[in-house]
């Protein structure tokens, strides 16, 4: 069976993986983790890249 090709590249910083949840190492009321959310600065959290030729760079 062939492998998929996806139609936009990867993301190379974060490789797919764009968003994360981070643990404070503390505790709601309820006893949830308290965790925060960080979206990759190269895809904005999408985990794809646009190529080159559709990025309008200049004049």
């Amino acid at each position: 069976m062939p492998q998929s090709n996806p139609n936009m590249p990867i993301c190379r910083d974060c490789d797919g993986f764009a968003s994360v949840a981070i643990d404070t190492g503390t505790r709601h009321t309820d006893g949830t983790r308290v965790t925060l959310r960080v979206a990759c600065p190269t895809c904005k959290g999408t985990g794809h890249t646009h190529p080159a030729v559709l990025v309008r760079a200049g004049r």
